[in-house]
């Protein structure tokens, strides 16, 4: 199928372009407000599974303190709860989408120790490159449970096509501003289903 070998990387690649034309000032003064607060490292960085199970480094803006607590919630501070709450601090993935390890659309990528929890069912979705938004993001993201997150993940991989691709990208926008409370800091971690 042409779109899923080379049209879905020819739109990844021309959107993510346009893209940095328009938000490249969104990131700088994001990088200033940074700096200005003294919250280092800028940048959160996490070995995360792609696809067909090839492991890579996935970029986000760090909205957590550097600490001891392993309670997120604890963590949290206002500027980055700001980015969380705006879905700002995404946008690093952009440069993993240039770079060919994400796609803009796609099952949402997952660090690599949940590997070892992976049924073969829920392997399907390292079939596909991982995306920064995907059908399990616009119908519930992390108000669902792991279940319906996968099944979800593998309709996307079993019915992938431009109409769905333009379908996800079109509900983001909707729930981007939407403004719905984050509450992706008490997801609980997969262990297994």
């Amino acid at each position: 199928m042409f779109y899923s070998n080379y049209g879905k990387r020819i739109l990844d690649i021309a959107l993510i372009l346009i893209g940095f034309l328009i938000l490249c000032w969104l990131f700088i003064f994001i990088l200033i407000v940074y700096v200005a607060l003294f919250e280092f490292p800028i940048f959160f960085k996490q070995y995360r599974t792609g696809k067909n199970g090839e492991p890579f480094v996935f970029w986000k803006f760090r909205t957590l303190k550097v600490a001891e607590s392993d309670d997120s919630v604890d963590r949290s501070f206002g500027w980055g709860k700001f980015l969380r709450f705006t879905s700002l601090d995404e946008l690093p993935q952009l440069f993993n989408v240039l770079k060919g390890e994400m796609s803009l659309v796609g099952p949402r990528p997952l660090p690599v120790d949940y590997e070892k929890f992976y049924s073969a069912s829920q392997r399907q979705r390292h079939l596909v490159r991982p995306g920064i938004t995907g059908w399990a993001q616009v119908n519930g993201k992390n108000s669902i449970p792991w279940e319906r997150k996968f099944e979800l993940d593998n309709y996307y991989v079993n019915n992938l096509s431009l109409k769905l691709d333009l379908l996800i990208l079109i509900k983001t926008v909707v729930l981007l501003f939407s403004f719905n409370k984050d509450v992706s800091l008490k997801e609980k971690k997969f262990t297994g289903s």
